[in-house]
């Protein structure tokens, strides 16, 4: 983990440089924006891993002489399938067309996407799934 932090850091050093050099050239502010924008995605990325890394164990990514089976097993828990995203997905993509065709389309994405994010939020607290 300590390893990808550093990657994101030199990754947001990369781009605060670009910014500069970008803002100073060109006197554009969005584009300007964006890359600043871009600098801080990267630096809260990089702080993340690297505080992280702090407070677990040494992954078999950190260490040079490790083999591709020293990290085998179980990494994390993950949802086997989930019809929500779907809802999501959906609801997202009548909202949306409701900015071009009409205001009106919105009425009938805004409740479906609603339901799907809701599901997805306490998906683990009914049906089968409860006691996982």
């Amino acid at each position: 983990m300590r390893e990808q932090g550093k990657i994101f850091a030199g990754f947001a050093i990369f781009v605060l440089g670009i910014a500069i050099w970008y803002g100073l050239w060109s006197k554009d502010p969005t584009g300007t924006t964006c890359l600043f924008l871009a600098f801080g995605l990267g630096s809260f990325i990089a702080f993340y891993l690297l505080f992280t890394a702090k407070r677990v164990d040494t992954g078999a990514g950190d260490n040079p002489q490790a083999e591709v089976s020293d990290d085998a097993g179980v990494q994390g828990f993950f949802s086997p399938y989930s019809w929500q995203p779907l809802l999501l997905g959906l609801g997202g993509t009548v909202a949306f067309l409701g900015v071009i065709f009409g205001w009106w389309l919105m009425m009938f994405g805004v409740p479906v996407i609603l339901m799907g994010l809701f599901g997805w939020t306490f998906e683990y607290y009914r049906g089968e799934s409860q006691t996982q």
